[in-house]
């Protein structure tokens, strides 16, 4: 048969097996997918080359091509990569999920690396390579929350803010304001500039990752509500630096964005260190934002009002402070700005004190 200008052709042990192909190559060309007769043939370390540099980096975030690539030569090259991808069956990946768990890999993995291989092929089956997907059939191992959120408490966020201001780190106690009191990620929090500092609210609008500038998680811009003691410690912080000197709120010690290094010395270097100084176990910078969500619950928002702040959804609200809900429910409900210069009042050490005016009774 013809196709694509090339004359073409396939031998076959049997005369019916001949007959049955020469009937298929005229149904195919009736539906105008004769295309289709040798798609798929290539190998699935040939294709996610080709997925790779015309799908993955054009648009998937620096971090999340990292951690792609290291599931796929860990997990997914070594055992599937010279399959043709036609070839490649739901039988074939429960083999797959199978011998993974027998290699002694963890079951969030085993999830991730069929998540990887899921989205690899589903991009074959959308350039016409495979007619199907499939790894979209197979049972993958459930996500479940094995950790239960701890939000840190105002009074131990003034603790950690008070270790690094008895020290002069002034900018690195903002951050942990920032991170604490309008929930931010790390990532937004270092993409922060001083136009995103409203007078009522932070414009999160982008975040910073691997050292680039990106959206944020969701792609979605948000308007958080600015706590006025956060106000303060920004001002702060502002009054501090030379006026438009910089554009970052946070920036590098070049006076840039942070890259991965800059971030994973200061953690260890000052955020750490402030965790230890002030005994209170916090965990990862990141765990600074569920403070944030517990203030906004514990004031009696509605879920809807507390996911559109923390930047995610209602259901994902629910399912990750659940407990934290059932816990402040039927307490007495306080602002999130009295319940922090409460925390503020009661001896922690402060190098700059906050603002005589008082939120108190309005």
């Amino acid at each position: 048969w013809r196709e694509g200008g090339k004359q073409r052709s396939r031998a076959f042990d049997r005369k019916r097996d001949a007959q049955v192909f020469e009937t298929e190559i005229r149904r195919r060309r009736q539906l105008g997918d004769l295309d289709q007769i040798d798609a798929g043939n290539e190998t699935l370390a040939d294709f996610a080359r080709e997925w790779w540099s015309v799908y993955a980096e054009p648009n998937l975030a620096p971090k999340t091509q990292q951690v792609y690539a290291g599931l796929w030569d860990r997990h997914v090259l070594p055992q599937l990569g010279g399959m043709e991808i036609r070839r490649i069956t739901p039988e074939l990946v429960e083999r797959y999920q199978a011998a993974l768990r027998k290699n002694g890999v963890g079951e969030p993995t085993i999830r991730k690396s069929l998540a990887l291989l899921q989205t690899v092929l589903q991009r074959a089956v959308v350039w016409r390579r495979i007619p199907s997907n499939p790894v979209a059939a197979i049972r993958k191992p459930t996500q479940r929350r094995k950790l239960i959120v701890r939000p840190p408490s105002p009074r131990e966020v003034e603790q950690v803010r008070g270790a690094m201001l008895a020290k002069g780190h002034l900018a690195d106690a903002t951050l942990i304001s920032v991170l604490a009191y309008a929930g931010l990620r790390p990532g937004e929090a270092i993409g922060l500039r001083w136009c995103d500092v409203k007078e009522r609210v932070l414009q999160i609008e982008r975040a910073v990752s691997l050292g680039e500038v990106k959206e944020t998680k969701t792609r979605q811009i948000r308007s958080v509500r600015l706590l006025r003691p956060l106000a303060e410690d920004l001002a702060e912080l502002r009054a501090s630096v030379q006026a438009d000197a910089v554009d970052q709120v946070f920036p590098s010690a070049g006076g840039g964005v942070w890259n991965d290094d800059d971030y994973r010395n200061w953690r260890r270097r000052r955020f750490d260190v402030a965790l230890r100084e002030a005994g209170v176990q916090i965990g990862r910078p990141y765990d600074l934002r569920h403070a944030f969500v517990s203030l906004l619950i514990n004031e009696g928002r509605s879920i809807v009002y507390v996911a559109a702040q923390a930047g995610h959804s209602p259901t994902m609200t629910l399912d990750t402070y659940g407990h934290v809900i059932e816990e402040l429910e039927e307490g007495e409900k306080t602002s999130a700005e009295d319940a922090i210069y409460a925390a503020r009042d009661r001896g922690v050490p402060a190098v700059f004190p906050r603002a005589p005016e008082s939120p108190k009774g309005e």
